[in-house]
């Protein structure tokens, strides 16, 4: 029996599916749009999981994610 993944690692594949779907629109709503959509649907822990996850492996995140992230930080 496989575990699950970690919890970051589901963040990451989550925020990363979402700035997928808003690549295709204008630059000036896209990042705002991924941001958007993590502020409504995301608990603000999931938020905070993947803003430190951020910081600390940027380059695992989509591009739009880490501008989406820029967007989030309080």
């Amino acid at each position: 029996m496989s575990e699950d993944p970690a919890p970051d690692a589901r963040l990451v594949h989550m925020a990363n599916q979402i700035s997928d779907y808003f690549q295709s629109f204008p630059a000036t709503e896209a990042a705002p749009g991924v941001a958007d959509h993590i502020r409504k649907f995301w608990t603000p822990k999931m938020r905070a999981e993947l803003i430190k996850f951020g910081e600390a492996h940027p380059t695992a995140l989509h591009a739009l994610t880490r501008e989406a992230l820029i967007l989030l930080k309080p």
